[in-house]
């Protein structure tokens, strides 16, 4: 799959990314040639079940796998034209941190127990920046004040079990945004808060978004999130892409029959009282026993014994508008001669 076209050069790239981990029962593929990109200054969303490798995404374009049971095996991650995949880890590491930021999907397991706040946002500032140590701490204070966190000259002294969880997760984001990073990949940044802290920390981090003038990538589950904050939107499943494109085309115009289960399953205000909610019927395949042909197939009502016999082709709907499906060919004419979309 080649990455989505667009008049700007794309900050990150990744072309046929693979993903592999080494269990006690064999050799698994987590991720299985994903490609995409995402522009300065815009937001990428991607999303998908529980295990259909979006943070194992992040964690190889971050170089986060576990060692040595994960590996890149294959493909390119391109950050400002530069390959990460073949990069030396001591150079990665000061990429990792300064140039990318990553919020991470738990704040408790983020942060250090035994050191202050303070001492940990200082810590990213001396890694990256060549400051003393108090203008280090002074930096952390003015970080934490720009993430909203009130009396930020009290909270730098202070432990993370003494904050409440949207103020850890605020720290988190400070340590992520320290050193002003091109890219910030923010992997379920909302997990266990309440709504109204959700709302909260998206807003905090389009606005900074929008005052660094950086990248974001949002991992969720939350479809509706990615409608308000996303330009382009990455759907994930099995470790393949399913479907991509912009926010509106997927979302208007959805042409993968996981998509379309995705978007059903939302509840909606005009549903009956009664109304049994719509599900994507059967389960993920497990990746030591993943199907010869679509993964898709044994959740799909459209399956077909073509679906069975090898993966699907990648069938461009628009420039920016893809997937990964047969049936789009039977369909297609449909759309083209009546304008408008085929259930």
């Amino acid at each position: 799959m080649t990455p989505m076209t667009s008049t700007a050069r794309p900050i990150l790239q990744l072309n046929n990314l693979i993903t592999e981990f080494d269990t006690d029962e064999g050799r698994v593929r987590a991720v299985d040639g994903v490609s995409f990109s995402v522009n300065a200054g815009e937001t990428l969303g991607i999303v998908g079940e529980s295990g259909c490798g979006k943070s194992v995404t992040a964690q190889s374009i971050m170089r986060l796998l576990p060692q040595p049971m994960g590996q890149i095996v294959g493909g390119e991650i391109l950050f400002d034209g530069q390959d990460l995949v073949s990069l030396p880890l001591e150079q990665m590491r000061r990429i990792r941190g300064a140039k990318i930021g990553m919020v991470f999907q738990e704040p408790m397991t983020a942060l250090n127990p035994v050191h202050t706040i303070g001492r940990q946002l200082a810590e990213v500032l001396l890694l990256h920046k060549k400051i003393t140590r108090n203008e280090a701490l002074r930096q952390s204070v003015d970080m934490l004040d720009k993430v909203g966190i009130p009396s930020p000259d009290i909270r730098v002294g202070e432990y993370p079990h003494q904050l409440s969880g949207g103020m850890r997760q605020r720290v988190v984001i400070a340590m992520a945004l320290a050193c002003e990073p091109k890219l910030l990949i923010a992997d379920e940044p909302t997990t266990a808060l309440d709504v109204t802290i959700q709302a909260q920390i998206l807003e905090l981090i389009s606005d900074l978004q929008r005052d660094m003038g950086m990248a974001v990538i949002l991992i969720t589950h939350d479809l509706g999130v990615i409608a308000e904050t996303s330009k382009n939107v990455v759907v994930m499943y099995a470790g393949k892409v399913a479907e991509q494109g912009t926010v509106y085309e997927v979302f208007d115009n959805p042409s993968h029959p996981y998509t379309q289960g995705l978007l059903a399953s939302i509840p909606r205000l005009d549903t009956p009282p009664k109304a049994k909610l719509a599900i994507i019927p059967g389960m993920v395949p497990g990746l030591l026993d993943l199907p010869v042909g679509c993964r898709f197939e044994n959740r799909c009502a459209h399956r077909r014994d073509t679906c069975l016999a090898a993966p699907p082709p990648i069938e461009h709907i628009s420039d920016t508008h893809r997937l990964s499906c047969y049936r789009w060919r039977e369909i297609a004419p449909v759309r083209l001669n009546t304008g408008g979309s085929a259930t």
